[in-house]
């Protein structure tokens, strides 16, 4: 970073470091002992997925993410950032025998999703976002169409929800709610609301078959 004194006009260059961003500080001029006030720019502000990105055709194919799928066996995203909780649910999503992607940041769940349907999501409300309300994983979700949608199980971790809220879970357009709390249960818990949701969809197919319409 390069200074001048107001004073003199030197001009004087110190490493970046010594100023934090958004901070300011005050240095004597080496030479006419004149005060000099610096004021470093604010942190770059941390690149976030845009509502944009969330439509499906906001992808092309050069986005495709090279990583392999098995085409058979159980498929599991997680999207989750503490490393404490992250290990928990990863750990039983292994002993389930899923086959785990995690997503470093929204954008990269989304290019995931775009071209692969999980069988399970697990998503904290929290996820690379500053507003649970602005997440960009659980509002893809959202807008998938129904025939797509039902196909994936999808757990959110949240420490403002109950665990197993169903009417919660219904607003949110999930269908599990594990509360960071009972994060050390998420086996127990996330077993029962697959074996919930699993008996309830074949109901659903068998009445969809009867109508004609499966």
């Amino acid at each position: 970073m390069e200074i001048t004194c107001t004073t003199c006009q030197g001009k004087f260059k110190i490493a970046d470091d010594k100023v934090p961003a958004g901070r300011s500080a005050t240095y004597v001029c080496p030479n006419c002992r004149g005060r000099i006030a610096v004021s470093a720019p604010p942190a770059a502000p941390r690149e976030r997925v845009s509502l944009k990105e969330v439509e499906t055709n906001a992808y092309n194919s050069a986005d495709r993410p090279f990583d392999f799928i098995e085409e058979e066996g159980k498929t599991a995203l997680v999207c989750e950032q503490q490393p404490g909780i992250l290990k928990i649910v990863t750990d039983t999503l292994h002993l389930m025998e899923y086959q785990i992607t995690v997503a470093e940041n929204a954008r990269d769940a989304l290019k995931r999703m775009r071209y692969h349907v999980y069988d399970v999501v697990v998503v904290d409300e929290d996820f690379d976002t500053q507003t649970p309300e602005a997440n960009g994983v659980l509002i893809y979700l959202e807008r998938l169409a129904m025939n797509t949608r039902r196909n994936t199980f999808v757990t959110m971790v949240s420490s403002r929800h109950r665990t197993m809220d169903n009417m919660t879970a219904f607003m949110k357009s999930v269908n599990l709610i594990v509360n960071t709390k009972n994060i050390e249960d998420f086996g127990k818990i996330i077993s029962r609301g697959l074996t919930e949701h699993l008996a309830f969809y074949r109901i659903f197919c068998e009445k969809l078959k009867e109508a004609g319409r499966a």
